[in-house]
């Protein structure tokens, strides 16, 4: 059993937080399987609004997919979320990420 099938069997038996969403949707980025990620990343942010990796991973998955507006937001809302807990790293991480995105002019669509 690989690391994305064990936490799938963790949230298949009732194990649900923050935490588990977090590592599940980043295994799934990791595999490059990024509409996978962005699920377990949007359940993560949703349970925990102040999980500035999760909003960093989300960001990156949706540019995966090519969701370049909603990558954005997410970047920008994990920026605040990360300002706002001193975590610098973090914050210019997602910063140059949403740098990249709209410097490579990526289309993308337009899913919110």
């Amino acid at each position: 059993m690989d690391m994305i099938e064990r936490f799938e069997a963790m949230l298949a038996a009732g194990q649900d937080n923050a935490l588990l969403r977090f590592t599940l949707g980043g295994a799934y980025l990791k595999a490059g399987r990024s509409s996978e990620a962005v699920t377990h990343l949007r359940a993560a942010v949703t349970q925990d609004a102040q999980y500035s990796a999760a909003w960093k991973f989300l960001g990156r998955a949706l540019a995966d997919c090519g969701e370049t507006i909603a990558a954005a937001a997410a970047f920008d809302h994990g920026i605040e979320v990360a300002e706002a807990r001193g975590d610098k790293q973090a914050a210019k991480e997602m910063m140059v990420f949403k740098r990249r995105l709209t410097r490579t002019g990526a289309g993308g669509n337009t899913k919110v």
